[in-house]
């Protein structure tokens, strides 16, 4: 049994580093048990007392893209998702594409009418004789987390637009509220949503079906996570709003006007069609004998 080391999180808190939680987070990206145990062996010789979780990261990080690149660039996704940009747009259309995978018709950047006052909505999602409103709560840093102050916002902005359809009745469809983050929610935003009626998609929440749950199992990759381009050729295919892989796929030849040969074109691609292949977990023990 070692003895238990503090390291420091995204957020600049003290938490005691997890072994369990690394290995984990090694799994989803889909490397083997092999793998997992030879970075953790690694981490543990460079492991120390104020150790930053980005510095482990990065370790396994490091280790998986000499290994694999799929695997690195699946393990790359938190990170990924916070280099769409400080603007919030690209992680709204990402959005719209993921509730589209599942089924919903979608748009983005809507004006709905209040009792009050007019909103704008980031994603309107329809389905059946549901009508999804959500709002997209974007971070591209790290240690950042939604507090109860969202929920409470967006509470008052869904019932305003309620009581103005009530006043008009027009109740066609059933409205709900989503908020959606890439990071996380305080306990007192999850405590308020679930007694308010409001949905809430964070990155690991709910359990076992959060954001990245749903980009691993739907195979909804950004550009962002291909380890075979640039930062500024990411940045180049944001602009030209290419934001999933998949859309990379079908517009191929933008890599060529970008200046790149034919080999290194292939292997971009062929990173992306990996990444759009839905990752399955198979079961594994999670403890050494």
């Amino acid at each position: 049994m070692k003895n238990p080391i503090s390291i420091i999180k995204a957020s600049g808190e003290k938490s005691v580093f997890s072994e369990e939680k690394v290995r984990a987070s090694l799994r989803s990206s889909g490397a083997d048990e092999k793998q997992i145990d030879l970075i953790i062996d690694e981490v543990y010789k460079h492991l120390h007392e104020g150790m930053t979780t980005r510095s482990i990261y990065k370790i396994a990080f490091s280790l998986l893209k000499s290994a694999s690149r799929n695997q690195a660039a699946r393990y790359h996704l938190k990170f990924a998702i916070m280099e769409l940009g400080p603007s919030g747009f690209p992680f709204e259309k990402y959005m719209a594409e993921l509730l589209k995978t599942e089924g919903y018709a979608t748009k983005t950047n809507q004006f709905f009418q209040g009792k009050c006052v007019t909103h704008e909505i980031d994603v309107v999602g329809e389905k059946d004789n549901e009508q999804l409103v959500v709002e997209c709560k974007y971070h591209n840093q790290q240690g950042i987390s939604c507090n109860v102050k969202i929920p409470l916002y967006i509470h008052a902005r869904f019932n305003d637009i309620l009581a103005f359809r009530e006043s008009k009745n027009k109740n066609s469809k059933q409205l709900k509220g989503l908020i959606i983050t890439n990071t996380r929610f305080s306990a007192d935003a999850l405590q308020y949503a679930g007694c308010s009626g409001l949905n809430l998609l964070g990155w690991n929440h709910p359990f076992k079906n959060g954001l990245k749950d749903r980009i691993d199992k739907h195979g909804l990759y950004p550009v962002t996570c291909l380890t075979t381009l640039s930062a500024a050729e990411k940045q180049k295919l944001l602009e030209k709003d290419v934001i999933l892989c998949s859309n990379l796929l079908k517009r191929p030849e933008l890599l060529k006007s970008m200046g790149m040969k034919p080999t290194r074109t292939a292997r971009i691609l062929r990173e992306a069609e990996d990444l759009c292949k839905p990752l399955i977990h198979s079961p594994v023990n999670t403890r050494k004998p």
